[in-house]
């Protein structure tokens, strides 16, 4: 059977006829012509069967008959790792070429704004791992509503990295009508749940169950001591000429152990796990895709969903504690009917699990004994108190995480030291910022003084500002260069220029301010002592004043005066000596200053051409 016997379009076959595809894998036969009927599919196959080309071949086909203006999201694809959902969206890329349906790819671990910004734009389908796609949502960045195709691929895998919870959330934000496809490699009882409540009456496509690895993978098993184990796969690597491998390990710490030490014996390495970034991790497996690296050293979060074309060879460096994790491991080489060849690594303590490997595929793992590192460590693995096998490299990688945390928080305190010492230790000038700058600006923007005017500088913080700051310098304080008599300092605002203003220090300035300091004072007329001491109808002289005024000419307050006895008023009104050597007795507010006399004497400081007669009222 050929592609072209499935139903597909022209455009879409173009584009596989491209990319090299001309005869359908089983899942393909199998599940297309459900699919593009419309009719929800449940497939069981393991990876490296075609599964992505079977669910994205017929979604383009069905977004492609039908299009919307406004691009709203019709097709969602949820896969577990990011690597994979990578993946999907450059599969989409090839096989849509010749359609006009736009695609675009979320997942977590890099800035989301590129993201947001192709969701505003518009896309039909949508691929993305559970996290960022479930930001996106709560932020009202992504809307489901319009939704008519949903797949969820790797379902077990989803299971095992905790996803399934949220994989339920999200279900519940997706419309009622909809086509489901759905993949599993597995069909644990939590994922069989999850079928019942999610398909209807599907079309079930099972290829290759899970234990059975692929026919076309050569297997191979070597016993090898723990410390030999990158001595060996260098030695493979030269002895076969391994064009590119892909090298299994069980921890992260083991992960760069093995990268840093292929790298000291000159092959060229990197490694990729969750504690890489994401930038980190894709910079890795495009280096690997692109040949710059002969060797990629990864955790078992890439045993899923990679797909590099003609990868030659998988490495076992540890074997996995799940027996199914072997299958999806070895899974990444023998691709679309291609060759490949696995090759397994197991030192004395784990037997065991080799054992339970070949117990699910259902046969032995040849065994290879001709070597130059065989087994020479025959020792029983330790155990734990309650039985479990004591893995050594567990140890090694959670003391390294414990001496790396350590070294980040040593790190952190000496910095905190040293920001302590140096504030301790930074001289004051450096402390204390520019206090006079502040007040100079301060004064400024007030505009109470002419920029010709030099101001005294401030004082210090400590101490109280001066009263007279606002006087201008006296003539002697040089004024920048400039000579008196022949520019005018006119400060930042103009340059010095040969014009004359008034200015403050002249001398008939300086006079008339000063006239209005010093000009006399209204005379009052002081009676002898013995004129006040008299008879006390004398003392009544501001009684005819009082009487002036409407208020006191009532009769109530006349008779009231009068009643006052004149003992009381003398008092009063007998000034102290020390009063009358200081200042002369205040007069009455309500009285208007009498005009200036004919017969004053003039006094030194009035001048004509400056100032009129000027009279300070003391009372006031």
């Amino acid at each position: 059977m050929q592609f072209r016997d499935l139903g597909l379009n022209a455009p879409i076959l173009k584009a596989l006829e491209e990319q090299g595809y001309t005869k359908p894998s089983p899942i393909q036969e199998k599940a297309i012509p459900p699919a593009l009927q419309g009719r929800d599919v449940l497939g069981c196959a393991q990876t490296g069967t075609g599964k992505t080309c079977a669910f994205a071949a017929p979604i383009l086909q069905r977004l492609e008959a039908v299009s919307a203006s406004k691009r709203p999201i019709r097709a969602l694809i949820l896969t577990p790792t990011r690597e994979l959902a990578i993946q999907i969206g450059e599969s989409f890329d090839a096989y849509g070429k010749y359609l006009k349906l736009r695609h675009t790819v979320i997942f977590g671990g890099v800035g989301q704004n590129p993201q947001v910004e192709a969701l505003k734009r518009g896309v039909d389908i949508l691929v993305a791992t559970p996290g960022r796609l479930m930001d996106l949502h709560d932020q009202g960045f992504i809307s489901l509503d319009a939704l008519e195709i949903f797949v969820l691929d790797e379902a077990d895998r989803m299971l095992d990295m905790g996803f399934i919870h949220d994989v339920r959330k999200i279900l519940k934000w997706l419309p009622q009508k909809k086509q489901t496809l759905f993949f599993s490699a597995t069909m644990p009882p939590e994922i069989t749940d999850l079928v019942n409540s999610l398909l209807k009456n599907p079309v079930k496509v099972a290829v290759d169950p899970i234990s059975s690895p692929v026919e076309v993978i050569r297997q191979s098993v070597y016993l090898v001591d723990k410390g030999n184990k990158t001595h060996l796969l260098a030695h493979l690597m030269e002895r076969k000429q391994v064009k590119n491998a892909l090298v299994f390990t069980r921890t992260k710490h083991g992960a760069n152990k093995v990268a840093r030490d292929l790298g000291r014996l000159g092959i060229s390495a990197a490694a990729i796990h969750g504690n890489k970034s994401q930038t980190a991790r894709q910079q890795a497996l495009s280096d690997f895709k692109a040949g710059r690296l002969r060797c990629l050293v990864a955790t078992d979060i890439a045993a899923r969903g990679l797909d590099i074309e003609e990868l030659s060879h998988v490495f076992n460096y540890n074997l996995p504690e799940v027996p199914e994790t072997y299958v999806h491991r070895i899974g990444r080489t023998g691709r679309a009917g291609r060759g490949g060849e696995a090759i397994a690594f197991c030192d004395f303590g784990e037997k065991p699990l080799l054992r339970d490997i070949e117990k699910l595929i259902g046969k032995k793992v040849p065994l290879v004994e001709d070597h130059p590192y065989p087994m020479q460590v025959f020792e029983a693995p330790k155990r734990d108190k309650n039985g479990k096998i004591i893995n050594e490299e567990d140890q090694e990688a959670r003391q390294a995480a414990k001496e790396l945390r350590r070294a980040r928080e040593e790190a952190r305190r000496l910095a905190g030291q040293a920001v302590q010492v140096k504030q301790r230790t930074a001289p004051p000038e450096q402390a204390v910022p520019a206090e006079p700058k502040k007040k100079r600006r301060r004064k400024k923007k007030t505009g109470a003084l002419p920029e010709e005017v030099i101001l005294r500088p401030a004082a210090p913080a400590e101490e109280e500002e001066d009263a007279f700051d606002y006087l201008p310098t006296p003539p002697s304080a040089p004024k920048r260069g400039v000579r008196p008599g022949t520019l005018m300092d006119t400060g930042d605002a103009m340059p010095n220029t040969e014009f004359h203003r008034p200015s403050p220090l002249d001398s008939d300035v300086i006079m008339d301010a000063t006239a209005r300091l010093l000009a006399p004072r209204r005379p009052v007329p002081e009676a002898p002592p013995k004129k006040q001491q008299a008879a006390p109808k004398k003392t009544r002289q501001p009684k005819p004043a009082k009487a002036e005024q409407p208020q006191k000419t009532k009769p109530q307050k006349a008779a009231k005066v009068k009643a006052e006895s004149p003992k009381k008023a003398a008092p009063a009104l007998q000034p102290s000596k020390k009063k009358a050597s200081s200042r002369p007795p205040r007069r009455d507010r309500r009285t208007p200053p009498e005009p200036p006399r004919k017969n004053q004497p003039k006094d030194s400081t009035e001048q004509a051409s400056l100032m009129k007669p000027y009279y300070l009222d003391i009372g006031r």
